[in-house]
Formats: structure tokens, sequence, C-alpha cells
């Protein structure tokens, strides 16, 4: 009999950002310790199947592996199928985007009674709509670029003025802007604009992923990440910078093409001071949000006079081997491997003080 924890590793997903899922978990499963930790790969398909162990392991070792659905229904109706598998100890969501770290599948692990490891259902709701975010921000002192949110019923109505350029332009001080899905991830829908030429497209690539978009000022200056890790008294990373040869924004191939003109500046190089601040403004956010488990932070530097301007927060950062969640705790002293089972204890950590907290009247 093994002393070993039973891990559920949950990837995949009905999200845009599956593929990322998938390279997530296999670094996972390749760093994982395994004197710790038996792994059991649970492979949520794009189309919402729930596959089998053995096609779970095929997927991590073969990316581009499919499996048919066959007669099984293609949602997560089928989740009888773990009653197969060995009784998991906790698990393990890499599941990006919507439905993963939204706080369906965190609501799913509280209902049936299983640790889990990343932030729970409150903060991950939370910290998934941009907007709710940037508010919470606001009110633990971070400054954050302006922005006008834009709703599906507005953008049903052509004689909406959030619908003109230069009504948007003029609300926000700047030609220069970015429009976003609200809830998304990894810059998926996500379109910078410069003048009226490509604003209503924009809207149109933005509301296919969300039924609330932002449009936001865009900021001059300097890309910046920080990591978080742990609970109620939770340790933040130094600074990474992201660089880009071609002087564009971080889209969604810049993070994860093979062909990415983007690298990772470990530790940046900024002012002590300012790194200071972006470490000070991270810790905020994340205790506002109430995460826990882990979160990465994204901020900007503004060109124009050094301050720092909250970005977005991603509450299931990438594991890629390209990621700056894992790269930035390694340069802290935390190795892949080590941070993975700082994060499962986490987890159970958190289980159990749930536990002691009441639900009936005493």
């Amino acid at each position: 009999m093994t002393n070993k924890k039973q891990v559920g590793l949950i990837f995949g997903g009905s999200s845009s950002e599956y593929e990322v899922s998938i390279i997530s978990a296999s670094n996972i499963y390749k760093a994982i310790d395994k004197d710790k930790f038996d792994v059991h790969p649970i492979w949520i398909t794009n189309e919402g199947y729930l596959t089998s162990e053995e096609d779970s392991f095929k997927v991590l070792e073969d990316h581009g592996y499919t499996v048919a659905k066959g007669d099984k229904p293609a949602n997560l109706a089928n989740i009888a199928e773990l009653a197969n598998r060995p009784e998991l100890d906790v698990l393990f969501p890499i599941v990006h985007g919507n439905l993963g770290e939204d706080g369906v599948l965190q609501g799913l692990f509280r209902l049936i009674d299983k640790p889990f490891v990343g932030v729970d259902v409150l903060a991950a709701a939370v910290t998934m709509d941009k907007e709710f975010t940037k508010i919470l921000a606001e009110t633990a002192g971070v400054p954050v670029a302006k922005w006008v949110s834009i709703k599906r019923y507005e953008y049903d109505d052509p004689d909406n003025e959030k619908l003109s350029y230069d009504w948007v332009a003029k609300k926000l001080g700047t030609t220069n802007l970015f429009v976003k899905p609200s809830n998304q991830g990894s810059s998926v829908g996500i379109t910078h604009v410069v003048d009226d030429s490509n604003y209503a497209d924009a809207l149109a690539e933005a509301f296919k992923y969300d039924d609330k978009v932002l449009v936001e000022e865009g900021i001059v200056g300097t890309e910046v990440e920080t990591a978080v890790l742990g609970n109620d008294h939770p340790i933040v990373s130094g600074v990474g910078q992201i660089i880009n040869a071609k002087n564009t924004w971080y889209s969604y191939e810049n993070k994860y093409s093979d062909d990415s003109t983007t690298t990772l500046q470990i530790p940046a190089k900024i002012p002590a001071e300012t790194a200071e601040k972006v470490r000070q403004n991270a810790l905020k956010i994340y205790q506002v949000t109430e995460c826990s488990g882990m979160a990465r932070i994204d901020s900007m530097l503004r060109e124009s006079d050094g301050e720092v301007i909250f970005n977005e927060l991603n509450s299931l950062p990438g594991f890629t081997s390209i990621s700056m969640y894992p790269k930035l705790f390694e340069e802290a002293g935390i190795a892949y491997g080590d941070l993975i089972t700082r994060l499962i204890d986490f987890a159970e950590e958190r289980y159990a003080h749930k536990k002691t907290l009441l639900h009936k009247h005493d």
C-alpha cells in the first residue's frame, strides 16, 4: 500500500486556452515529485468530453492526440467515469479560461468535498472578471488604467455612444486603446486600437468571447509581472519584465508561440524602489481579491512618470516552459517541482481550515 498522495491533474476544457492548458499540465506532470505523489491525469476535451485515464496520459505525451467521444455526452455529465479511478486526495486544476478559473470548477470541488490547488470560488469568479478586479484594486489604493465597460445590451443598441471610437477616446483621454473581453485570459480576443479604422471590428471580436467588453486606455511603458504564493501569509516573488523585440503588445502568440519575439527578463532591470512598489501593489491586490494558493499580477510602468499601473491578475497562471510564474519563483530559490509541492500543501492547508468552520447554528 502506497503512502503517496493521489493527485488528480485536471486539464483541457471548453476554453480558448485549451492548448495552453494541455502544455501546462504536461509540464506539471513531468516536474511533480513522483516520490511524494501519484498523478492521475483528467483530460477534458475542447468539446467537454471527460476522457479515460489512458487517453489522458496519451495527450500529455502527444499534445495533438485526439479521442472520439463515442456515444458519451459531450459535457461533464459523464463525470461518473471518475468513479472508476483511485480515490483522489487532492485536485490540481490547470484548466485555463472560462469554466476553469472562473469559479465553476472550484464550486464543483467544494461540492464533492476535495482540497484543490489555486484560489477558492469567490476569488476565482472575481479575478476572472477584469472590471471587478479593477474596482477592487482601486479600493486597495492601487492605480489602474482608465476604462469604459460595454454590456451586450449596449452593444446591441446602434445609437449607444460607447460604440463611437471618438466618444470613448475623449472619455479616456487618449486615442491609444485596448479592447478586450472582460472574462478571458492569455490575451484572447484583445485588439490594440489607435484610430477609428478597426474599433468596430475590435468590439465584434471581443464580444465573441464575452457579454461584457472593456475599452481601456493604452499605457505606454514597460510591462512587468510578479508572482504570489500562499494563503493567509503569502510570499511575493521578484519582478520580471516582458521584452518584445518587435515592440508590440504581449499577444497570445507572443506568450505561447514557438516563434515568439518576446523574452522574459528576470529579474527586471528597473529601479529597486519601483520593483518594491510593484511587489507591494501585487500583495494588496492578492489580499483584497481574497486570493489563496497562487496568482500572477501584471502591471505597467508608465513611461511618462514611472507610476506603477495595475493591469490584470491571473489566478491560474501558465506553467509552460516559457511561463513567467514558475520562472519568477525559480529565481527566488523555489524550484519548479518544489513549487508544485507547495501549491498542493497550501490546498490541503486551506481545506483543513475550512473543516473547522461551522455551517450550522452552534
